[in-house]
C-alpha cells in the first residue's frame, strides 16, 4: 500500500528507502505521490523548472538498488547535467543546449537508485543569493511565499521544504548550499573542494570555489548524500582522500568537546540583523548546555578585501560564460541585465589583475588555517537579514536605467579599464553582500561549512546558523549537526 501524503511528507529520503525495501510501499508509488506533489505544491511555489517524469516513469519499471532505491528527488538546474536534457543554468540561451552526458554527480545517484523526476529553478548562471530568473520566474519559500528561498539552489530548498521531495541536488559557489538551507528551515552541507567531483564536463567550477551535494531536511540524509556522491572523477584536478569510513557510520558518532569560536560581526561590517544575532548566541547557549566550549573569536581577515577578490572572480566566470554563448550563436542581449553588467566588467579586466586577485584567496585561508590552531570549529550567522521580501532582490529603479546606459553605449568596460568604476565596484561587493555576507569565506578557502536549522523568527521564518571546519571536517560537521539535531529538532515542512 503506497504511504499518504502526509507520510510521505514526513519522511526524510533514508526512511523512503527503507519504505521500499521492507516492500511497504513501491518507487512506482513513490513517484505517484511525489508527482500529485508537485502538481499541488509547484503552481504555487516555482521550484520545479523542468519536470522528468516520463523518464521517471520508465525509470520505476526498472530493478534498482541501492541505498536511494526508488526514492524521487530533483536535481538542480546547474552544472549537475543529464544527458539529453539541457542544463539551463537558469538561462533561455543554455537552456536551449542538451547536455551529451550525465554529469558525475548525476550517474552516481542514479547509481545509488535515485529516481530523478525534474530539475529545480535557479537564477541565472546560478549567480544570486535569491532565485528569480527571468527565463523561469520565482521560487517562492514554502514557509511565507512573499520572501525568498534564497539561492542558487532555491527551487530545491522550496521542494524540498514544502515536502515535494525528500532530498534535491544543490550547489553552493558562494553560500547556494547554505543561503537556502538558512531560508528554508533545511539542513545544507557544503563539502569540501575536491570532495565531489564536477566532472567529468568540468574540471572546477568557479576556481574551486563551488561544491555540490544536496539539499534535506535531516543530517543523516546529507551524510548519506555523502556517501554516494563523495569521490573523484577521472581527470580531476584536486582530490580528497576518502573517509576512512562512511559518512552515515561517522555521523553517528560523538563530536567529543569542541572548542567552538563564534562572531556576529558582518565581515564587509554592513548591518546584522537582531533576529541573526539571537539565532547565534542561542545556539551558544545550546552549544554550551552540549558540554562544549563556546568563545567569541574571529578569523583575522579584510572582509572587504575578500568581498572584491569574489566579484572579480564573479566578473572573470561570467565574462567568459557569455564569450562561450557568443561562440554558439547567442547575443548578450538574451541575458539578464545583472548578467550582462558582471561580463562588462570582466571583459574591462586585465588578465594580471585578475591572477593577482586569485592569488589573495591563499591569505584567506592562511588565517583560517590559523583560526583552527585554537578553534575546532566557527560558528556565525547562516544569514546577516531574515529571508527578504521577492521586491528586495531588485535592483533600484534609478540604478537600472544608470547601468542599461552604460551598457547600451559601451561606455561601461571603457569606464570599468580606466578605473573610473572602482567605487561602484565596492559600492557593489558591499550592497551585494549585505544579506550574505558570513558564506563566501569557505568557498574562497575551499574548506566545508554548513548551515543548521536552529532558529524561527518571530513572524516564522527560519534562519540556519553557520558553522565552518577545516579542510576534510565534514565527519565533524555532521557529527555536531546530529547532536544538534537530536538536542532541537524542529518543524519538518513549511506551511502549504
Amino acid at each position: 500500500m503506497s504511504l499518504s501524503p502526509q507520510e510521505y511528507m514526513g519522511s526524510d529520503a533514508t526512511e523512503l528507502a527503507r519504505q521500499i525495501t521492507e516492500g511497504h510501499t513501491t518507487p512506482a508509488e513513490l513517484l505517484d505521490v511525489a508527482i500529485a506533489q508537485y502538481h499541488r505544491l509547484n503552481p504555487q511555489l516555482n521550484a520545479v523548472c523542468q519536470p522528468m517524469f516520463e523518464i521517471a516513469r520508465q525509470r520505476v519499471k526498472q530493478p534498482l538498488a541501492g541505498p536511494l532505491a526508488g526514492v524521487p528527488i530533483l536535481i538542480k538546474d546547474a552544472i549537475q547535467d543529464y544527458a539529453g536534457l539541457p542544463t539551463g543554468n537558469g538561462s533561455k540561451v543554455f537552456s536551449r543546449i542538451p547536455a551529451r552526458q550525465h554529469s558525475h554527480i548525476v550517474q552516481r545517484l542514479l547509481n545509488a537508485g535515485a529516481v530523478i523526476m525534474g530539475k529545480s529553478n535557479t537564477p541565472e548562471l546560478a549567480l544570486k543569493g535569491v532565485t528569480d530568473p527571468e527565463a523561469f520566474g520565482p521560487s517562492r519559500n514554502p514557509w511565507n511565499m512573499a520572501h525568498t528561498t534564497g539561492g542558487s539552489s532555491g527551487g530545491s530548498a522550496a521542494a524540498v521544504a514544502s515536502g515535494m521531495v525528500p532530498m534535491a541536488g544543490a550547489n553552493d559557489g558562494g553560500g547556494s548550499i547554505r543561503i537556502p538551507a538558512a531560508c528554508c528551515g533545511l539542513f545544507g552541507l557544503r563539502p569540501s573542494r575536491g570532495r565531489v567531483s564536477v566532472g567529468p564536463t568540468h574540471g572546477e567550477i568557479w576556481e574551486g570555489a563551488s561544491s555540490d551535494l544536496v539539499l534535506c531536511r535531516s543530517v543523516r540524509d546529507a551524510a548519506l548524500a555523502m556517501d554516494v556522491l563523495a569521490g573523484p572523477n577521472r581527470g580531476d584536478p584536486f582530490v580528497l582522500a576518502p573517509a576512512a569510513l562512511a559518512f552515515r557510520d561517522l555521523a553517528k558518532r560523538e563530536p567529543g568537546v569542541l572548542r567552538i569560536g563564534y562572531s556576529t560581526r558582518s565581515p564587509v561590517d554592513t548591518p546584522v540583523h537582531p533576529e541573526a544575532i539571537r539565532a547565534v548566541k542561542n545556539a551558544a547557549e545550546l552549544l554550551r548546555s552540549l558540554g562544549h566550549e563556546v568563545v567569541e573569536a574571529e578569523p583575522v581577515y579584510d572582509g572587504m578585501a575578500l568581498a572584491r577578490c569574489y566579484l572579480n572572480m564573479y566578473f572573470g566566470q561570467v565574462a567568459a560564460t557569455l564569450d562561450q554563448a557568443r561562440e554558439m550563436g547567442a547575443r548578450d542581449e538574451e541575458f539578464e541585465l545583472l548578467t550582462r553588467t558582471l561580463a562588462a566588467f570582466g571583459r574591462s579586466m586585465s588578465s594580471a589583475t585578475y591572477i593577482n586577485s586569485h592569488r589573495q584567496w591563499n591569505q584567506f585561508g592562511q588565517a583560517l588555517g590559523s583560526f583552527y590552531q585554537q578553534h575546532d570549529l566557527f560558528m556565525t550567522p547562516a544569514l546577516a537579514h531574515p529571508p527578504i521580501r521577492h521586491e528586495k532582490a531588485n535592483l533600484p529603479r534609478k540604478q537600472t536605467r544608470v547601468i542599461e546606459l552604460l551598457l547600451n553605449t559601451g561606455l561601461l568596460p571603457l569606464l570599468a579599464r580606466w578605473g573610473a568604476l572602482d567605487n561602484m565596484v565596492s559600492d557593489m561587493a558591499r550592497k551585494n553582500l549585505t544579506y550574505v555576507p558570513f558564506t563566501q569565506l569557505a568557498n574562497l578557502t575551499g574548506t566545508p561549512a554548513m548551515s543548521v536549522p536552529l532558529h524561527w523568527t518571530a513572524d516564522g521564518l527560519p534562519l540556519g546558523v553557520q558553522f565552518c571546519g577545516p579542510s576534510a571536517s565534514e565527519a565533524l560537521l555532521l557529527q555536531l549537526a546530529s547532536q544538534l539535531e537530536a538536542a532541537q529538532p524542529g518543524p519538518i515542512n513549511g506551511r502549504l
